[in-house]
């Protein structure tokens, strides 16, 4: 990656991460999988060359996200979130 793919894929997460935050109340705040079910999703062995950044977010869309417990949702009740300014977000 260089500096120009850099730019433009850090300006995508940033778009990725507003619409997440958008949103997030609309997506059901626990997890619906079962544990494990990424260990079947995911190749045997690291790829011998690298995935396109539009890979690796489909991968996070279909593959990661159906497991994450959506802490910052106000749906969610179990737990204090902490990180919930976008400078703390930008700090991370």
């Amino acid at each position: 990656m260089d500096i120009e793919e850099f730019r433009v894929h850090g300006k995508e997460m940033i778009d990725i991460i507003c619409d997440y935050y958008a949103n997030v109340n609309k997506l059901p705040p626990m997890s619906k999988v079962k544990p494990g079910y990424l260990f079947k999703l995911l190749p045997r062995q690291a790829p011998e060359t690298p995935e396109s950044f539009d890979e690796i977010q489909q991968d996070m869309r279909t593959k990661i996200m159906p497991g994450i417990t959506h802490w910052q949702s106000g749906n969610f009740f179990g737990w204090f979130p902490a990180s919930t300014s976008f400078p703390s977000i930008i700090a991370d």
